[in-house]
């Protein structure tokens, strides 16, 4: 089996970034094996490379428990974190230059964590969440300081359908002057997600206008559903 860099390289980078740029986001299959997902669940509990860990009632964010990596990371997130980025920076660029935004981001992860760095925001972004029967996580955005990259992804670790029911990832489509568009998703075990952090352009009549976006994920029925959350940027704490 191919290592993880080159599954993700194998992609087809083109029909991904066209379809991100018409929705603002992208499912690329099968990217994780079963035995990677098992053994990113399995650390869950095991392993000492967390720097923090929420529950999410005692904040309102939810039903559920999520921890954030700590640098250095597991080699394979570290992987899939800098093979992914420059792919993802062409589309945000483009981005960028259609909505008339002066912002140009560096086309390697590790300029765009040295400017995170340089701001002061040091602390790793990449988690893993944990949601069980009734769990469940309220529309947000994660931006966690004043530079942050506009797009992210979200690995599944475990199969809809079977290991849980429920839990669909929700995403919400805020456009000027009208009500906002639900879009539930259910990716499988292993499927990668691409989304916009914060806002997309969309072309009307007039040229590209800015819709803000949000996401969140549905109550779980029964099961457990585990995910690996990837943000390219780095937060203040």
């Amino acid at each position: 089996m191919k290592n993880i860099t080159e599954r993700i390289e194998d992609q087809d980078w083109d029909s991904i970034s066209n379809i991100l740029h018409d929705k603002g986001y992208a499912i690329v299959k099968e990217v994780l094996s079963k035995d990677e997902c098992n053994s990113l669940i399995a650390g869950y509990n095991t392993s000492n490379n967390y720097r923090k860990t929420v529950v999410m009632e005692r904040y309102r964010f939810g039903i559920g428990e999520y921890k954030y990596f700590n640098y250095p990371l597991p080699d394979v997130i570290t992987n899939i974190r800098e093979t992914v980025y420059p792919h993802l920076a062409k589309v945000a660029n483009l981005w960028m230059q259609v909505l008339n935004i002066d912002t140009i981001f560096p086309l390697q992860h590790e300029e765009l964590k040295a400017q995170c760095h340089e701001a002061g925001q040091t602390k790793p972004t990449v988690l893993i969440l944990k949601y069980g029967e009734g769990g469940f996580n309220t529309l947000h955005q994660d931006l966690y300081g004043d530079i942050y990259f506009p797009m992210q992804l979200v690995l599944f670790l475990n199969e809809p359908g079977g290991d849980y029911t429920g839990g669909e990832f929700v995403l919400t489509e805020q456009i000027p002057r009208a009500q906002s568009k639900a879009i539930v998703l259910k990716p499988k075990r292993g499927d990668m997600l691409l989304f916009t952090t914060n806002f997309r352009p969309v072309k009307g009549s007039k040229g590209y206008y800015r819709v803000s976006m949000k996401h969140g994920v549905s109550e779980l029925h029964t099961g457990e559903r585990h995910t690996l959350g990837i943000i390219f940027h780095d937060a203040l704490s």
